[in-house]
């Protein structure tokens, strides 16, 4: 975008001898812009989907004896509990295997 506004600066409102001046600068910009976007688009990439629940603590809905559903986010999922929970019970995700989630309890 800045380069095109330095194409049309340089073609149409500025003499020729800094014309020149302000397509480097535009080009400069460009780049600039392309490296920033770049580097911000890294540090915010979104985390979402499935995977993106590993790790955090979801509520037992249904006995999870050895598979129920709890609830995560405001949706409920099919879980797998190996040890067992109880309706209410809080259980962090360990691993998502397909639609289903495999959960242990937190202790505490």
């Amino acid at each position: 975008m800045i380069l095109l506004l330095a194409i049309l600066i340089a073609f149409f409102l500025v003499p020729m001898p800094w014309s020149v001046l302000v397509l480097a600068l535009g080009i400069a910009g460009e780049v600039g812009e392309i490296v920033w976007g770049r580097r911000l688009a890294r540090r915010w990439r979104p985390r979402t989907g499935a995977e993106a629940m590993v790790g955090q603590t979801a509520v037992v809905a249904s006995p999870c004896r050895p598979t129920g559903q709890v609830r995560i986010h405001g949706e409920i999922w099919t879980a797998h509990c190996e040890t067992g929970a109880d309706p209410g019970d809080q259980v962090r995700v360990d691993a998502v295997e397909g639609l289903e989630l495999v959960v242990s309890p937190v202790a505490g």
